[in-house]
């Protein structure tokens, strides 16, 4: 788990970077891929994409890193803000991290994470995404939230679950371990003079 601020913004920045990459690509290919392709008759979602000329994004059509980065620069504050904390908070206030065992706490954690970052990221979505060539409606956009929840909250819950978490969990650790393993014999010869010195006096 992370220890400190720096820490937890080097997480966060991970576990933000492939979880939009994710969805964009269940968001296109998977969801709404079929319709895109039936609405232009390209053979492919890519061909679909081109033939749109880009993804629809604020009443305009964008291209696709412009949607990546866009979705990565809200999703990133919201995990900073408010997801990585609040569900730390609410995980605390059911289990005691010094008695849970560590993998029930940090499942616990990634469910939390996950109910909260999904129904806003979706409410998001909905608003990047609405229609508004045809004029806005607030209702329409509840119900294009909800959809988007419905759709996304299954593929969220399992993928951070069983991918994403233990893939982020893994690099973290890796990386963290050699910056670590990197630190200590500079601290070791740090502390040996002192040693020496030391000893001399002692001779004294």
């Amino acid at each position: 788990m992370p220890q400190n601020q720096f820490q937890r913004m080097i997480f966060a920045l991970i576990t933000v970077v492939i979880t939009v990459h994710a969805y964009v690509f269940y968001s296109l290919f998977v969801v709404n891929g079929a319709t895109l392709m039936a609405v232009t008759g390209a053979a492919s979602v890519p061909d679909a994409i081109a033939a749109n000329g880009g993804v629809y994004m604020f009443g305009n059509y964008l291209p696709v890193w412009a949607v990546v980065l866009v979705e990565f620069a809200f999703a990133y504050t919201l995990e900073v803000v408010m997801g990585s904390p609040c569900s730390f908070r609410l995980v605390r206030r059911l289990f005691d991290p010094q008695k849970t065992h560590p993998v029930l706490f940090e499942t616990a954690i990634i469910c939390a994470t996950v109910a909260l970052m999904c129904p806003s990221m979706s409410f998001l979505a909905a608003i990047f995404y609405y229609p508004y060539y045809g004029g806005f409606n607030f209702f329409a956009l509840l119900a294009d939230w909800l959809k988007l929840v419905c759709f996304n909250l299954p593929f969220a819950f399992f993928t951070q679950l069983f991918f994403i978490q233990p893939f982020v969990r893994t690099l973290f650790k890796l990386i963290f371990r050699k910056r670590k393993t990197a630190a200590t014999p500079a601290a070791d010869e740090a502390k040996q003079p002192e040693s020496e010195n030391g000893g001399a006096d002692g001779g004294k």
